[in-house]
């Protein structure tokens, strides 16, 4: 199992959760988040006064997904949330980290029944 953590563009993700819910996904954690990375945040007009956003608003993703779907998801993901042919700086970054027990706390399942 991989704990997904994928940071995207707040205007992908109905897109990327319509996708994901396509192939079988329909698992997750959405939560609201701030920062930069390359990008190191943008100049925004506001009523005529020009001031500088640091931290950029992004949305994060958290999917527990069994082995055989991690491949798909991050896929779905990539196509998805990337703007344009060849993406931008700011699209955002997925990340995969391993996973030793997952437990279902109504039926107490546990293992990869309890994705």
């Amino acid at each position: 199992m991989k704990l997904l953590l994928a940071i995207i563009r707040p205007t992908k993700l109905q897109a990327v959760r319509e996708a994901l819910r396509a192939i079988g996904v329909d698992r997750m954690t959405v939560c609201d988040s701030h920062g930069y990375g390359r990008q190191r945040g943008q100049t925004e007009t506001y009523r005529g006064v020009e001031y500088k956003v640091n931290l950029l608003r992004k949305v994060v993703l958290e999917i527990v997904v069994n082995d055989d779907f991690v491949d798909r998801t991050v896929e779905v993901i990539e196509q998805i949330a990337r703007t344009g042919p060849e993406g931008n700086i700011g699209d955002g970054k997925i990340f995969q980290l391993p996973v030793d027990e997952t437990i279902r706390l109504g039926q107490m399942a546990r293992g990869p029944e309890a994705v």
